[in-house]
């Protein structure tokens, strides 16, 4: 197979299914499936054929409605209970083996970057302050991780000259007897007990600036030390969002960078390192942010399993030689999340940096701004897919919440331009350490914002860059990437105008195809259209198109991908679809769509990357009646990504459910160690489209859980009814085993999503099986 089609993964086919059946009535908690629903799924896939001897047309018109969910909530304070006297951390051994590919601390930092904020004494002569903000918010009234965090806090062994404090707060039920769900604490851990401070701060918001920076000066006034910490304990954004989310106070929603700059700035501290104990944080725009508060940056790249951080080694080490070196510290912390991570829940993807801020400051943005302004020369040159094709295949994080992080390095590598380079080579020497998971390949220990998946959050991500004073030069080249894509995003016909149907089915550049994208261009930026929830009030960054009106109208005729050529090719039990190699060229993603007639309306079995090529490269489709199942029982599963390093590769999707009655995501898993899949977590899903700090994922399942599979229901006519329980109640036991099974005795619908260069999806003809 050619290694420019999309890879499909393999299927392990088993017997014992116990069909596809929905259970009980309409739960109304809107859609569980794909975020972007089907909202493009149109054009043609408004015909179906049957799989089994012809049998004629049925015009089927699928319009689903964008996936729309509210945050859930509700209920009253809870008081404490639990406790964590009978705490177990996990212990992970200090001497394990740290694999091949992790490069070793490099604790150098390059000539001409400012001095350290902080002075180390030596010889232990350090005092050190470590400032814990806990937000607990969710993590902890459901699922009580901070209390156990708080716990391996106090399980560590240090003396007068570390100490320990908590804010806490954002939360309507502490486990730990005594934390209050109704007002802001200070805390201060020593000896073992968790010892109040300050027993009311007030209600409010921790997402709030005052209520960090207020936070900061009490611990600085009444606990000096030459060494500063500040840690970040709850969900993690990345650079769009920012940090926290407080469950007792949503409408605050979270701290961006901006307003954690304006935070710190007030607080008057310079700490030795800040730390996220945070998902999604490790990035460019918080390193640069940072600066000017830090000597070093400890976080995560990718979503953090829920367990977070272990704190009781590297505290009681830092307690035994209060003046370590920072950079060791970090080391330390990196080996021990990632390694309790490894035991505790294996398979989720894990990552830990630790960021020299000195170095990236003074290394950094004139790289950065060179690179921005290569990928800005080659929009211009009309070379948008070059840059699309980069930023496709770039290792991406939480890429089902759509916030659009990628790994930096691997991104400028990838652009294959002397720029990019240079710019890897500046990151990977102010990251002194990073730590991954084995299944985490291509992350280099810094993301950064990068418009693909959803462009409708450029505008908050530039406004947020002129806060932090940060370059304009990279602001400028995603505002011009964002406006292309948008752009083949309007010429593919938005709502209601698909590409194909205004070429006639012809491979595009005629005068007239530019002229009629012209129009919807026009049409668009004056206001008389929208798209995928664009529209004026969130497209400023359109102003930015590298190209003139004309010139964008000439480059997305001549590329662009025809859905007229989805139709199949139907030989005996075969569906094939030939495309061009060039047409080829133009799509980034293929996913299989089932829908199951259960004899009322259909059942949405989700998307699934299984297809196979012929030894011309040419689309078979798989029209085999089955579907992915856990323990035989058929599920939705969504594919999110695939990632691919030579030979390696990882395939991520996950399995709308309910666990225990709370809504999540069982994040699902295929690799080379792995190829039938495994389930590796749930991660809590607060079905929103709002911009919002990624979950932390919750740690694995465990034997009693009770698991309840979720689906989307339509009419004939392809209108969202309502959402289900599928199949039958599950008790875990054991490991749940993933296999392709039988559906059942009803017709399926088979489709096939293509995933264009601009993100816009087009639907291959149904068959009908």
């Amino acid at each position: 197979m050619s290694d420019k089609r999309p890879l499909g993964r393999e299927k392990n086919v088993t017997s014992g299914s116990s069909g596809v059946h929905r259970r009980g009535d309409g739960l109304g908690t809107g859609p569980v499936g794909s975020q972007n629903g089907y909202s493009g799924r149109k054009g043609g896939g408004s015909t179906m054929k049957r799989a089994a001897g012809g049998g004629g047309l049925l015009t089927v018109v699928v319009i689903i409605a964008y996936l729309l969910f509210g945050r859930g909530g509700g209920g009253a304070d809870l008081g404490g209970g639990g406790g964590y006297d009978n705490y177990e951390p996990y212990e992970p051994a200090m001497t394990e083996t740290v694999p091949a590919e992790t490069a070793p601390l490099n604790a150098e930092t390059a000539a001409g970057s400012r001095d350290k904020y902080t002075t180390i004494k030596g010889n232990g002569a350090d005092t050190v302050t470590i400032m814990v903000f806990t937000c607990g918010t969710d993590l902890e009234s459901r699922s009580g991780m901070a209390s156990s965090d708080i716990g391996e806090m106090a399980a560590a062994k240090f003396g007068s000259n570390v100490n320990v404090l908590l804010c806490t707060g954002g939360c309507k039920g502490w486990k730990t007897s005594g934390i209050s769900s109704s007002t802001n604490q200070y805390y201060r851990i020593t000896g073992g007990q968790l010892i109040p401070l300050e027993k009311d701060m007030g209600d409010k918001a921790m997402t709030e600036p005052d209520t960090l920076s207020e936070f900061i000066k009490y611990c600085a006034k009444n606990y000096p030390a030459n060494r500063n910490e500040l840690i970040f304990w709850d969900h993690g954004g990345g650079s769009v969002s920012g940090y926290g989310y407080d469950e007792k106070h949503k409408s605050a929603g979270s701290m961006d960078l901006a307003e954690i700059s304006e935070a710190l700035r007030d607080g008057g501290v310079k700490f030795d390192f800040v730390g996220f104990d945070a998902c999604l944080m490790a990035t460019a725009e918080t390193a640069l942010m940072m600066n000017n508060y830090a000597d070093y940056l400890i976080a995560s790249e990718e979503t953090e399993p829920g367990i977070g951080w272990y704190y009781t080694n590297w505290l009681t080490r830092l307690g035994s030689d209060t003046s370590m070196p920072t950079a060791e510290i970090g080391k330390m912390i990196a080996d021990d999340f990632v390694s309790a991570c490894n035991k505790r829940c294996p398979g989720q993807k894990t990552t830990l940096s630790v960021i020299d801020l000195a170095e990236f400051a003074n290394t950094v943005p004139a790289d950065l701004g060179a690179f921005a302004d290569s990928v800005s020369r080659l929009l211009t040159e009309k070379d948008y897919k070059t840059v699309s094709d980069a930023r496709y295949h770039t290792r991406e994080f939480a890429p089902d919440s759509k916030i659009d992080q990628v790994d930096l390095v691997d991104l400028a590598l990838k652009m294959n331009t002397d720029e990019g380079r240079a710019l890897a080579d500046s990151i990977r020497g102010a990251v002194k350490y990073s730590r991954n998971s084995s299944n985490m390949t291509n992350a280099y220990g810094v993301s950064i914002y990068f418009p693909y998946q959803r462009t409708s959050y450029v505008d908050t991500a530039c406004s947020t860059y002129d806060r932090i004073d940060m370059d304009d030069s990279y602001g400028k080249c995603i505002r011009q990437f964002a406006s292309l894509e948008t752009s083949g995003q309007i010429a593919a016909g938005g709502s209601s105008s698909p590409l194909d149907s205004l070429f006639g089915g012809t491979s595009g550049g005629s005068s007239g195809s530019a002229e009629i994208i012209g129009q919807l261009l026009s049409g668009f930026l004056g206001g008389g259209r929208s798209i995928d929830g664009l529209d004026s009030s969130n497209t400023a960054y359109m102003k930015d198109n590298p190209l003139s009106e004309e010139e964008t109208a000439d480059y997305l005729a001549a590329n662009y991908f025809s859905a007229d050529s989805l139709i199949w090719q139907h030989e005996g039990d075969t569906y094939k679809i030939i495309l061009s190699d060039a047409q080829w060229e133009t799509i980034h993603k293929l996913d299989k769509n089932m829908f199951y007639d259960d004899g009322t309306g259909y059942v949405d079995l989700g998307l699934d990357n299984v297809f196979t090529f012929d030894e011309n490269d040419d689309l078979i489709a798989d029209t085999d009646r089955n579907w992915l199942a856990v323990n035989g029982q058929p599920v939705a599963y969504y594919h999110t990504d695939t990632v691919k390093n030579g030979d390696e590769y990882t395939i991520s999707g996950y399995i709308p459910a309910m666990l225990n009655d709370e809504r999540v995501k069982l994040l699902v898993s295929f690799d080379n160690a792995h190829p039938d899949g495994r389930i590796i977590g749930a991660q809590t899903d607060y079905h929103t489209d709002d911009l919002h700090p990624a979950a932390k994922n919750m740690t694995e399942l465990q034997s009693g859980d009770k698991l309840d599979f979720l689906c989307d229901y339509y009419s004939y006519s392809g209108e969202y009814l309502d959402s289900y329980y599928l199949g039958e109640p599950l008790t875990v036991s054991g490991n749940l085993k993933l296999s392709n099974v039988d559906v059942g005795d009803g017709a399926v619908l088979i489709t096939y999503c293509f995933t264009d260069i601009y993100n816009r999806e087009y639907w291959s003809e149904a068959i009908k099986n």
